[in-house]
């Protein structure tokens, strides 16, 4: 089965509904982006469906459908390059988006 390589394209924070929905000050002030994924941090999913050692628990069932598609050949037609596609955590204050792409095999001579 292909391999399909998780990128972490941004870390966010959409502050202005932190400031609406937090109530506890000290909180809200401390509160920032998530602190599990780095920008730039690649994880490799190569088992189905066994989540990447080191990948936050709660975005993997998040993002499981997009793995799985591109894993098995799927595109996204809005998307210019096959194989690829970008989603993201269901974190509504500090969602993670995420490029996901399917990893050529390579046939050995």
């Amino acid at each position: 089965m292909p391999k399909v390589r998780i990128t972490v394209l941004k870390t966010t924070l959409h502050q202005d509904l932190v400031d609406e929905v937090l109530k506890n000050e000290e909180l809200k002030a401390s509160f920032g982006p998530c602190l599990i994924f780095k920008e730039g941090e690649t994880f490799v999913s190569e088992e189905w469906p066994s989540k990447p050692e080191g990948f936050c628990e709660r975005a993997w069932p998040n993002i499981q459908h997009e793995v799985a598609m591109v894993m098995h050949g799927a595109t996204v037609p809005w998307i210019e390059e096959p194989g690829v596609t970008i989603t993201c955590c269901n974190d509504g204050l500090r969602p993670v988006i995420f490029k996901v792409e399917r990893i050529p095999d390579v046939q050995v001579p």
